[in-house]
């Protein structure tokens, strides 16, 4: 069986899901300014040099969604699909998943950035399986604003996969697994992968597949 992985941001889309989430709200007066946008910066950066813990950075970004319900972040979320997300979805990148699911891939998303604001994304491009960090809903059905279960980032990337593939009776040894990814902070995926390829990636990814002989991708060009 071929089975492809395709990372996010960075990878599929043109920036990050979840600065750019926080750039939506901030906007919209959802979140305060003066205290919010400084940490908001400080957390993407230290994403981008793989320096973060996975824990800090998805309570981070989930702590956005705390007090409120699905329902009530709806009109937000779709607003924030149709003017941030999809005008940063490139042409090569859509061509790129069509091209596996032509070829009849088993084709999966799998992001750090929370099922909540990804499942739509996911949708758009036609994945019908995503990988995410999942949310926790309080007992009155609003985002407590903390992560549920295994983080999926790093290394919890692998396992999730492992567990998602061990649900469908598949093990990934049997797959004849490409991925696709930008950071160094998929670097445990990627290495499990039969075939890596890294897509726009950053300087210490870029050092990685160099001396790994990886092949590149440019999606954002």
């Amino acid at each position: 069986m071929k089975l492809t992985l395709f990372d996010l941001d960075h990878t599929l889309l043109a920036g990050d899901s979840d600065v750019l989430w926080c750039s939506f709200l901030l906007r919209q007066g959802a979140l305060d300014r003066a205290s919010f946008e400084p940490r908001n910066a400080a957390m993407e950066a230290a994403y981008r040099a793989g320096s973060v813990s996975p824990r800090a950075f998805c309570d981070f970004y989930v702590s956005t969604l705390a007090g409120r319900s699905a329902a009530d972040w709806e009109a937000l979320r779709q607003g924030f699909l149709h003017d941030e997300i999809l005008p940063r979805i490139p042409a090569a990148a859509r061509a790129l998943v069509e091209r596996h699911r032509a070829a009849g891939d088993l084709l999966v998303m799998t992001t750090a950035t929370n099922r909540f604001i990804t499942e739509l994304t996911a949708a758009q491009l036609g994945f019908e399986h995503l990988i995410a960090t999942d949310c926790e809903v309080g007992h009155d059905g609003r985002f407590t604003g903390r992560t549920l279960g295994t983080l999926n980032m790093r290394e919890g990337k692998v396992e999730r996969l492992h567990a998602w593939l061990a649900a469908r009776g598949l093990v990934l040894a049997d797959c004849d697994c490409t991925a696709y990814s930008d950071s160094i902070n998929d670097l445990p995926l990627l290495r499990a992968a039969a075939h890596p390829v890294v897509v726009n990636p950053d300087a210490r990814l870029a050092a990685e597949a160099d001396a790994r002989g990886w092949p590149r991708l440019d999606l954002h060009g």
